[in-house]
């Protein structure tokens, strides 16, 4: 019979202080069963950057935007300046453009600050562009991430309007002709524009309520849904688990990569340091927005090569290549030449963009959990319709600076701008043909490569005279990534009636065939597997002067490699390198 024996109260020892505060914690949080999302593994790609990059913008733009707060009057009564910039001494202002001028000039630290707030909102928004784009490349947006990508979608806009706002308080003169604009296209907008100008503007422009409203909205309105909208993607990005693009042990139930903690995070909070200081030495070596030479805001003065920030400049180009077209219904004059330029196509890109995702399974009728990214090459439709895209953003971009081309290389505004209407149309179209065949020509050489072998540069003679180039056989890991791409084929054709009786959804799926042709038609397939044998046996042959035989040798076991792959089973959730 055993027995137990207690130590005695006196020679017990007493829990540590750290771990009381553990157990305190554990009783209310539940820490200790938290411990696997510390090990959540993320996959490593320079691509997958770009998110990073723009949320430590957005964290040093929430410090500076604090800091900026304690010294910027968003009032727009109106002072004489008396400050230590002498040029603008006596000249009439509002107090936002005076406390922003105090700010620059008086303030310690204060133009390093505020150009390192400017700096990192232009920086935010390239970045979460760029992101935008490798997502939509890469086919990341598929399910179950559509509710995410979404999510992203709004959140860019949404910081695109928040750097316009944040632009326009100041109430310099080029912000407050930044401003004009807005007044013009929200008028133009039917029926309610009206509205929303005295909503926005509290009266006749310019009014004297826009800034301390833009600055409320700045400050409070816009920051609180940023925050919400990201702190919700990230969580998906969390629960989804990381996207990862194809190789070796990698598939759709498994990542490969390095776990949060102590890896990924101290990779993170280095990266944050570096993109932080990329941003501080910006700021202090990079002049951007200096409002003491535009001069405080007047109705009546505007100055030549006024140009907003970057992600603005599509839409000063549309407004400007559009011809002038208005007309009138009802008394009522609808001024087509902002309308379509201002409202309608920016709406328009939008929707196009926010819906591919929900386009792309409609037409396929894909259910299944997507994990592993494409390359660009294998969806070429996809790929040239994503570059068209961007060529017509960078037309209508490079149209917002028509006054700025033409003094810098002497030409014609009209000229330019007539070139900025034909190109339109013309540079999208263009550019989706040309990245759609060279899409097609590097997936036909990775076949060329799997089939054939790479190029060495040795060039062997022959017993009879001929002289060849040397091939080699791919790296194991290259040969697999291109073996375990997948591949997209077109709907098949809908049938006009099943056994006599007619097909009461023929329209939706003729669409239906029809977009997928448009999306998955004339594409290079992959290797067979007899094909392969074939192709690695010769390529062994030449290496080694002897062929596999009967299918058994190297070769023929590496070509099956895909269907091992796939045979084996389920792998782990999460796996570590």
């Amino acid at each position: 019979m055993s027995t137990t024996h207690k130590a005695p109260v006196d020679t017990r020892t007493e829990a540590s202080k750290g771990e009381r505060i553990a157990d305190w914690a554990d009783g209310r949080l539940g820490v200790y069963r938290s411990g696997f999302l510390l090990r959540k593994v993320f996959p490593e790609h320079w691509s997958f950057m770009f998110g990073e990059i723009a949320l430590y913008s957005f964290i040093v733009l929430l410090l500076t935007g604090v800091w900026l707060t304690l010294f910027f009057d968003p009032s727009m009564t109106e002072t004489v300046y008396h400050g230590s910039y002498v040029p603008l001494q006596g000249v009439p202002m509002s107090q936002a453009y005076s406390s922003t001028i105090h700010i620059s000039f008086d303030v310690r630290g204060g133009l390093f600050i505020r150009q390192l707030h400017h700096w990192s909102a232009l920086i935010m928004i390239a970045a979460m562009c760029a992101h935008t784009l490798r997502h939509l490349l890469h086919g990341s947006f598929r399910k179950p991430r559509e509710l995410n990508w979404v999510i992203g979608f709004v959140l860019l806009i949404v910081v695109t309007l928040e750097g316009f706002v944040g632009y326009s308080l100041p109430d310099d003169l080029l912000s407050g002709t930044g401003l004009r604009i807005a007044e013009g296209v929200t008028l133009a907008i039917p029926l309610v524009g009206t509205y929303l100008t005295m909503f926005l503007f509290g009266g006749e422009f310019p009014g004297h309520n826009v800034i301390g409203r833009f600055y409320s909205i700045h400050i409070l309105l816009i920051p609180g849904i940023i925050v919400a909208l990201l702190t919700v993607h990230l969580i998906l990005v969390f629960y989804h688990k990381h996207t990862q693009h194809r190789g070796p042990a990698r598939t759709e139930n498994n990542v490969i990569g390095q776990p949060l903690l102590p890896h990924y995070a101290a990779k993170a909070g280095g990266f944050f340091f570096l993109i932080a200081g990329v941003l501080c030495l910006l700021a202090g070596i990079a002049q951007i927005n200096p409002v003491w030479t535009y001069g405080p805001y007047r109705p009546d003065l505007i100055s030549q090569g006024s140009q907003p920030d970057w992600y603005m400049g599509f839409l000063e180009g549309a407004l400007r290549a559009m011809p002038a077209w208005e007309f009138t219904v009802g008394g009522y004059t609808v001024n087509m030449a902002v309308l379509i330029p201002g409202v309608i196509l920016p709406t328009l890109m939008i929707h196009v963009a926010a819906g591919w995702p929900f386009l792309e399974a409609w037409v396929t009728g894909d259910k299944r959990e997507h994990h592993l990214l494409d390359k660009p090459r294998d969806h070429p439709t996809r790929t040239a319709f994503v570059t068209a895209f961007v060529a017509l953003y960078l037309v209508l971009f490079f149209g917002g600076a028509n006054d700025v081309l033409a003094e810098k290389f002497h030409l014609s505004l009209n000229e330019i701008t007539w070139m900025v209407r034909i190109g339109f149309f013309v540079v999208p179209a263009v550019v989706y043909v040309i990245t759609r065949r060279v899409c097609l020509g590097l997936a036909r050489a990775d076949r060329e490569k799997l089939l054939h072998g790479r190029e060495t540069g040795r060039i062997k003679r022959l017993p009879h005279g001929e002289f060849v180039e040397v091939h080699e056989r791919l790296d194991r890991r290259r040969e697999y990534t291109l073996l375990s791409r997948e591949e997209y084929k077109p709907l098949p054709a809908p049938v006009a009636e099943v056994d006599g009786v007619p097909n009461p959804n023929l329209r939706e799926e003729k669409r239906r065939y029809l977009l997928s042709r448009w999306l998955y038609g004339n594409q290079v397939p992959k290797p067979t597997e007899q094909e392969m044998r074939e192709a690695l046996a010769h390529l062994d042959h030449s290496a080694n002067g002897h062929a596999a035989v009967n299918g058994h040798g190297p070769a023929a076991e590496h070509a099956e490699i895909g269907a091992q792959r796939s045979g084996e089973g389920q792998e782990a959730d999460q796996e570590l390198l």
